[in-house]
């Protein structure tokens, strides 16, 4: 499989995983009272922020895919200074926020899974960081993967 194929499953992978976390029945596990849902629109409000402003620091590198374009730069500015995947962690705060609406095992099995292909997602787009931007493991070693301080490589 190509990388760009790979890169497509994975992203096609993330939406289905966040269109059923927003689908989802409400369960019990939890009682959803007025506070439960201010703290869950608190952090969609977050995820969309840093989503957001991942997207526009990357200006014209953004691309569909993990695969970098070809005459894409490396963004270490913006929200890159302080997460290397600033739109994953908004879109795994996204997804936590519908985990809390959900109050259900399957809320938090949907959410696990969407923290773990975007997890496996930001790995495999390193690699390709990595041999593209000859000062991308410099960088990846100063600046979290996904939060801030944790996730930094080790050279």
């Amino acid at each position: 499989m190509s990388d760009k194929s790979k890169g497509s499953v994975l992203v096609a992978a993330q939406f289905v995983l966040l269109a059923l976390l927003v689908e989802l029945p409400h369960g019990s596990l939890w009682f959803v009272s007025d506070v439960v849902g201010a703290v869950s629109v608190a952090v969609l409000m977050m995820g969309l922020f840093v989503a957001l402003l991942g997207i526009v620091s990357l200006g014209n590198s953004l691309t569909a895919t993990p695969v970098p374009k070809r005459e894409a730069v490396l963004r270490t500015t913006g929200m890159y200074t302080l997460v290397r995947h600033p739109i994953y962690s908004g879109l795994i705060l996204i997804g936590l926020s519908m985990m809390i609406l959900s109050a259900s095992v399957w809320g938090i099995v949907l959410c696990a899974a969407l923290i773990a292909v975007l997890s496996y997602k930001s790995r495999f787009e390193e690699k390709l960081l990595l041999a593209k931007y000859p000062g991308y493991a410099a960088y990846a070693s100063r600046v979290g993967r996904l939060v801030p301080f944790v996730g930094r490589l080790r050279i």
